[in-house]
């Protein structure tokens, strides 16, 4: 009997049993959505990046990837709105962010139910960063897309804040849409950015050089106490009682000179020079909080370097399409830039998400950028106890 030919056939050998049957496992999203809302590369750039390496991987599919894997990390990015609702120090403020499907819409009719009246009568778009610091010294980034501006965001923030905590301070620059509206019975303590202040300097020191140099020499002097504060380790309480000895004298005298050059009529207010003293003095109290409050921060840089995120994906992605887009970049940017705030892995991070998406669900605060490496350990020693 002849043998039957073995010709044409096809013989398929089985997948490790760590494969799975996943097209796309946890770390090909995690690294999408970093490459993406962490480093500000394009869906389009990241296909031809993949296709040189022999993976055919087009942008739509990409962002069926990250989309599909935001809802059920959602709970992540509400804890930590919850936990940072619970800070001390808030710093915040906006950037300008194209989103196509509002600007599309009338100004009337816009996308998106849950806005003011006011924000629905708003044509800009732009992305709001807030940076919270707990008790604990974690530092926590959000990040809220849409017509809304910094104000209105922080105040659905500090909606979620806990009865009964000390007023939050909050540092931004003097804006008025900086500053939320919020209920009688919460109180925040608000500080103004002396970084932004001291720019009004530099913009006119070619003008200006001498009465430029003074006033730019005074703020470096109280910078350096700052840094000699942090350098030393000083508790808030004695970091104040530092500034008051040593940065108190220097923003007096800064005072008295501001005042002086009105009173004696030796600069235009009308001048670039004189409309930066006008800002500074108008601004004064709360320019000087650190001087009064314990933990007053000097200026709102933090917020700002946050912001750089945005404006990476800006210059890059050009704009988000829809709102729903919007929601995801803002999910994604929060928790990676909270993971590098806090020296975590963002890529380790977004992965164990994924592969603990129940135990997620259930108990979300145990699955933060700061703690979820001890869940995981927990986990594993509770696996290996024979009781």
């Amino acid at each position: 009997m002849r043998p039957r030919s073995l010709c044409g056939e096809i013989f398929e050998a089985a997948a490790p049993a760590s494969v799975g049957e996943k097209k796309y496992d946890e770390t090909a999203a995690a690294m999408i959505a970093l490459l993406k809302y962490g480093s500000g590369v394009p869906f389009y750039r990241l296909e031809g990046l993949e296709a040189s390496l022999g993976i055919p991987l087009p942008a739509s599919t990409q962002w069926e990837i990250v989309e599909e894997i935001a809802a059920p990390i959602r709970p992540a990015f509400d804890e930590l709105l919850r936990q940072a609702a619970q800070g001390e120090v808030f710093y915040n403020d906006d950037t300008r962010m194209k989103i196509l499907a509002l600007a599309r819409a009338s100004p009337s009719h816009p996308e998106g139910k849950e806005e003011s009246s006011s924000a629905h009568e708003r044509t800009g778009r732009f992305t709001t960063g807030i940076v919270s610091t707990t008790r604990q010294g974690q530092r926590i980034v959000m990040f809220f897309t849409g017509r809304k501006h910094a104000g209105e965001n922080l105040a659905r923030v500090l909606v979620e804040r806990a009865q009964g905590l000390a007023p939050p301070i909050q540092m931004c620059d003097a804006l008025s849409r900086n500053r939320p509206k919020l209920p009688e019975k919460l109180e925040i303590l608000l500080g103004n950015c002396n970084a932004h202040a001291r720019r009004r300097f530099v913009q006119v020191t070619a003008n200006f050089p001498q009465e430029c140099q003074l006033v730019l020499e005074s703020f470096r002097e109280v910078y350096r106490y700052d840094a000699e504060a942090e350098e030393r380790g000083l508790t808030p309480e004695e970091r104040l009682r530092f500034h008051q000895e040593h940065s108190q004298p220097v923003m007096d005298a800064l005072q008295a000179w501001f005042k002086a050059q009105f009173a004696e009529k030796k600069v235009e207010p009308n001048s670039g020079l004189g409309e930066a003293i006008t800002y500074c003095l108008r601004h004064w109290e709360r320019l000087t909080l650190f001087l009064r409050q314990a933990g007053a921060p000097l200026d709102s840089n933090i917020v700002e370097r946050a912001l750089k995120k945005c404006i990476l994906h800006r210059k890059n992605s050009l704009f988000y399409k829809t709102t729903n887009g919007a929601e995801v970049g803002d999910l994604f940017m929060s928790l990676i830039h909270t993971c590098e705030l806090n020296e975590v892995n963002p890529f380790d991070y977004l992965t164990e998400l994924q592969k603990h998406l129940p135990e997620l669900a259930k108990t979300p605060a145990a699955w933060m950028p700061w703690n979820y490496r001890q869940t995981l350990q927990q986990q594993a020693g509770a696996s290996r106890d024979p009781t």
